[in-house]
């Protein structure tokens, strides 16, 4: 079955997005933008909400921008054809690869391990995780840790989820500066 993975940039104090909606602060660092990239070629299809599709947008047209680099134009390579499902009551079209969901996240997560295919369903923003993670849907949460307290904003893990056991599968740190966190769910076996 396929794995459900749950992957953002966050702050010290547990932001993917300051109090103002900016994430300036996670700028790229040539190393974790390649972790980044090794990262997406495990991925089969990309969850998203509207307005991390709308900043991931600029990567649709990215190719043409002369003054990308060799990593932001293998990026897009690996970006661009993956197939991405957008949840949003507010946009009628999307572009590229994605489509908008016709159904709630666990109906869509449910219908995608049924499909054949291979490679992780990621899902990538704070809501969507929520959702996801109350129906017992994530497998593994990844986190890279940026040295910044932000103060607020939108936090990794909503206030309101339920317990989850995690076991550590991975840690990684990078230019003695940001650290990756990669947890597991431990689910308990029925008796």
């Amino acid at each position: 079955m396929r794995s459900v993975t749950y992957s953002m940039n966050v702050s010290l104090d547990g932001y993917i997005v300051g109090p103002d909606g900016s994430f300036d602060w996670t700028a790229p660092d040539p190393e974790v933008f390649r972790f980044w990239i090794d990262e997406i070629r495990d991925v089969g299809v990309h969850l998203m909400g509207r307005r991390l599709y709308e900043a991931m947008l600029y990567w649709e047209t990215a190719a043409q921008d002369p003054s990308l680099g060799a990593a932001e134009l293998e990026w897009v390579a690996l970006w661009n054809p993956l197939p991405k499902v957008v949840f949003s009551t507010t946009l009628s079209t999307v572009q590229g690869q994605a489509r908008l969901a016709s159904g709630g996240v666990a109906a869509e997560i449910e219908r995608l391990r049924a499909e054949p295919g291979e490679g992780d369903i990621a899902i990538g923003g704070a809501t969507l995780a929520t959702e996801a993670a109350a129906a017992d849907l994530i497998d593994e949460y990844r986190v890279i840790v940026y040295p910044v307290l932000v103060g607020g904003g939108i936090p990794y893990f909503a206030r309101d989820e339920r317990r989850s056991d995690l076991e550590l599968v991975e840690t990684r740190t990078f230019n003695s500066k940001f650290v990756y966190l990669r947890y597991r769910v431990t689910r308990q076996s029925a008796p």
